[in-house]
């Protein structure tokens, strides 16, 4: 690859990561605590914002550390999750693909290939052959999951291609193209495991001097019988005269199949901060069972029931000293639409019914819509929501708001 093409390759992962270490610079001055030079320091009740006046504010080391930790991190991400590009795909035209698979999902094949600019989309149900010796995770729609490398295997006139999975000398299945509905490469290397997806995206007006800056992360480690994966959201709204707003969400997800077809058990985690109700840290711990009632190359939808904990306390500033513990119900749900390299819908969304609190509901909804641009490179636009229908007298029982911005994906997908 010459020099132009090294650099148009980085040119997503720059740009992002630059993206980031200005919301990184952001958050640092608005949340984290600073030391001023005291000949500039002024007032705070003349500046209901004293960290953003104008003077010297020294960071220590460790942070300036930290994010060029996490600038450098991301400018390496992609590149490290390459292999020998060996495998064989043969399209139902006659025309020969060599390549890397790096996976199936959401009815598009993933290739990429030393003399083609990034990763190709392939759409499935056009695939006709396909050769591969590196171990792939391969999904069906009924729920069942086999660990293999693939080849196929000699079908009859008019039959659907069939997948032939090798799992050793003397196993193998056989299955139809249609009904894969997932292809993940695994490794006996930890670490190209991994894969998942950044967002970050910035809005301003002038008008009010108003900015928003939203940061995401996703990231999933998929195993033959069970999938862990965590989720990270950020939002910082900044305004002239008011007072900055944040919101911090961090989730944690594991499951494993059981032995019928698509059902599953789950545990959930959840971490979530919101200034606009006053909320310094809100725990959420649960778990149950699900079931996939729709999973097919085109759509995904699931629904799950179970029982949860939730523990919340309020800002120090605030009437309420002790935390809030809740025993709680919990039902969720989730769909995944798609069509293929073009657009895909994401929504989640969870109800906490309080036991111990009987009347008491909290909900949370994630929703994002992504369009695909080009490769790894998306454009989105997302809606975020938690509410409680008795929240503390005088306290707001809501937050919600949307984001939109790049999205870029690393690993499998």
């Amino acid at each position: 690859m010459d020099l132009p093409a090294r650099g148009l390759f980085f040119l997503p992962q720059i740009v992002l990561a630059l993206s980031i270490q200005r919301i990184l610079d952001v958050y640092s001055v608005s949340l984290q605590p600073v030391r001023y030079d005291y000949a500039v320091r002024v007032n705070s009740s003349q500046h209901p914002h004293p960290f953003l006046t104008r003077g010297r504010l020294e960071q220590s080391r460790p942070e300036m550390d930290l994010r060029a930790g996490i600038v450098f991190l991301l400018l390496c991400a992609v590149p490290g999750f390459a292999r020998e590009s060996t495998d064989v795909i043969v399209m139902k035209n006659g025309d020969h693909l060599t390549g890397e698979i790096k996976g199936l999902n959401q009815g598009v094949l993933y290739i990429s290939m030393k003399y083609i600019l990034g990763t190709s989309d392939v759409q499935w149900s056009q695939v006709d052959h396909i050769e591969s010796n590196q171990l792939f995770l391969v999904k069906t729609e009924d729920g069942n999951v086999y660990a293999g490398t693939l080849s196929t295997a000699n079908a009859e006139k008019g039959r659907p291609m069939t997948i032939e999975v090798v799992q050793t000398p003397e196993r193998k299945v056989e299955l139809e193209r249609p009904k894969v509905v997932q292809m993940d490469t695994t490794s006996e290397s930890f670490w190209q495991r991994f894969n998942g997806q950044i967002n970050t995206g910035i809005t301003y007006s002038k008008g009010n001097q108003s900015t928003q800056f939203n940061l995401g992360s996703e990231i999933a480690y998929p195993r033959e019988r069970w999938q862990a994966s965590a989720s990270y959201n950020s939002t910082l709204s900044t305004s002239t005269g008011v007072t900055a707003t944040t919101r911090n969400q961090l989730n944690l997800d594991a499951e494993r199949l059981l032995r019928w077809n698509n059902w599953f058990y789950e545990g959930l985690a959840g971490l979530l901060q919101s200034s606009e109700q006053n909320i310094d840290l809100r725990t959420s711990l649960g778990g149950g069972i699900g079931r996939l009632l729709s999973n097919t190359n085109h759509v995904k939808i699931y629904v799950m029931g179970g029982f949860g904990f939730q523990r919340t306390q309020y800002s120090h500033n605030v009437a309420i000293s002790n935390p809030q513990q809740l025993a709680t119900g919990l039902v969720g749900a989730g769909a995944r639409l798609f069509r293929f390299n073009k657009t895909t819908l994401d929504a989640t969304i969870t109800v906490l019914p309080a036991i111990s609190q009987p009347g008491r509901v909290y909900t949370n909804l994630n929703a994002t819509y992504y369009i695909k641009i080009s490769g790894s490179l998306s454009w989105n636009v997302a809606f975020y929501g938690n509410w409680d229908n008795q929240p503390p007298p005088t306290f707001s029982g809501s937050d919600y708001g949307t984001t939109s911005g790049l999205s870029i994906t690393f690993g499998n997908r």
